[in-house]
């Protein structure tokens, strides 16, 4: 049994147009909103959390109709498909209504879009497993979110380059009155669209899924009668719980950093988004690695191994009084650590059901890490402002969630991986293409 690499990187065009869009969202959106439009900074964030709201009942929604979709091009393919050729037109009319300064038009044409994102998400996470023998999904996973990172750098490098910025006196990143953003719009989906029709064109949906023949495979740890098994189910519960926590811990980590630099150690933001950006260099780095690694040791062990490195680095943080280069090292293993749970852990969610399943599942598990990215800005920010413990609380904060999760995960039964055996000491270092 061999994974099919090249299968699974054209797979992985679906999510590396997604996250080349919400890479451009966070960047440029409340840079707009606040500065062109003149939005108040809450203003902003709640606009700004709208996707996260819907992403609570779309994902799982789509993810369930997506399950029960036949069609021509697939169960998959015709919301990838369609979504993106929708996102992308919704995207140049955002552009238009921004270079035109309509606030009303585009905020209208900004919630469509997410509404749009939010219907094609979960069917193109779900497309992996689909295709994939169980065995092979983490790594699988690893190469999907690669080639997904990969999206989010082409935007990064696109608005570097299309966009001519300065920084103020705090540090931030500020633009002319006279910069055009339309060019980034209309480059960011142009990508996006021929990503996805890359994917479409070279990836027949129903034809691989015949040629697998494993859509409805069954597992030890899969629904009986369409239920699952009370241990299972347990199981299940503890992972959701577990994906909560650790992103109510992270999420706080990244939402809150670049002010906790300026108010803990003095410095800009800058110097606070090379921090973030080292955690993201390492993760990529990680990636496939940490997916041969989960195919030896097991999937829980590999994710238990992410949580303790990350509430290490967490707890190391609360020691600098000041900012020093060490804060790099810290940051990579924070990257490192990341990518060994979102390695593992969505594969874990999706062994646990049915073929028939898979987008449901995958609905499921997006839903709980949306929930803490709701909940944890929230939360850190009144132990922040309103309880008046000040940054100070940030890395404990995130140590406290972070444990929580060990806890929660270290119950988890069920999902793992057995470690796959070779016929002989050759098939060991076998990484063709299958």
């Amino acid at each position: 049994m061999k994974l099919n690499y090249k299968r699974t990187v054209l797979i992985g065009f679906a999510f590396m147009a997604i996250l080349s869009f919400w890479q451009f969202y966070d960047q440029v959106i409340p840079y707009v909103l606040e500065n062109i439009f003149g939005l108040e900074t809450f203003a902003a964030n709640a606009i700004m959390s709208i996707d996260n709201v819907l992403a609570i009942f779309m994902l799982p929604l789509f993810g369930m109709i997506s399950d029960r979709t036949h069609t021509r091009l697939g169960r998959r393919t015709p919301y990838i498909l369609f979504g993106t050729v929708a996102s992308v037109i919704l995207m140049v009319v955002l552009g238009l209504f921004q270079e035109m300064r309509s606030f009303t038009g585009f905020t209208v044409v900004l919630i469509l879009l997410l509404v749009v994102m939010a219907t094609y998400r979960t069917p193109a996470v779900a497309y992996m497993p689909d295709v994939t023998e169980k065995p092979l999904r983490s790594k699988a996973n690893a190469i999907i979110n690669l080639v997904g990172y990969l999206g989010g750098i082409f935007s990064t490098v696109v608005m570097m380059f299309l966009l001519k910025s300065s920084k103020n006196a705090q540090g931030e990143t500020v633009y002319s009155d006279q910069q055009s953003f339309l060019p980034v719009y209309l480059v960011i989906a142009g990508f996006m669209l021929l990503a996805v029709l890359i994917m479409v064109l070279t990836v027949r949906e129903n034809r691989v899924l015949a040629e697998t023949n494993i859509q409805d495979e069954p597992s030890e740890d899969a629904p009986v009668g369409g239920k699952l098994p009370r241990p299972v189910l347990r199981s299940l519960v503890l992972i959701l719980t577990s994906v909560f926590l650790w992103f109510m811990a992270y999420n706080a980590v990244t939402t809150a950093f670049s002010r906790y630099c300026v108010a803990q150690w003095n410095v800009d933001l800058g110097t606070s988004s090379s921090y973030l950006l080292m955690a993201t260099i390492a993760a990529i780095a990680a990636f496939v690695p940490l997916g041969f690694l989960s195919s030896k040791v097991g999937r829980k062990k590999a994710v238990l191994l992410g949580i303790a490195l990350m509430t290490v680095c967490y707890a190391s943080a609360i020691l600098f009084t000041e900012e020093t280069p060490l804060m790099y090292a810290v940051f990579a293993l924070v990257g490192v650590g990341w990518a060994s749970i979102n390695v593992n852990s969505f594969p874990m969610v999706v062994e646990m059901c049915s073929g028939s399943d898979v987008g449901k599942y995958t609905g499921l598990y997006y839903t709980f890490s949306m929930a803490a990215q709701i909940t944890t800005p929230l939360l850190s920010g009144w132990l922040i402002d309103h309880l008046g413990f000040g940054y100070a609380v940030l890395f404990p904060y995130a140590v406290l969630f972070s444990v929580l999760s060990f806890i929660t995960m270290s119950f988890v039964k069920h999902g793992d991986s057995k470690p796959m055996k070779r016929g002989s000491l050759v098939e060991n270092f076998d990484v063709g293409d299958g």
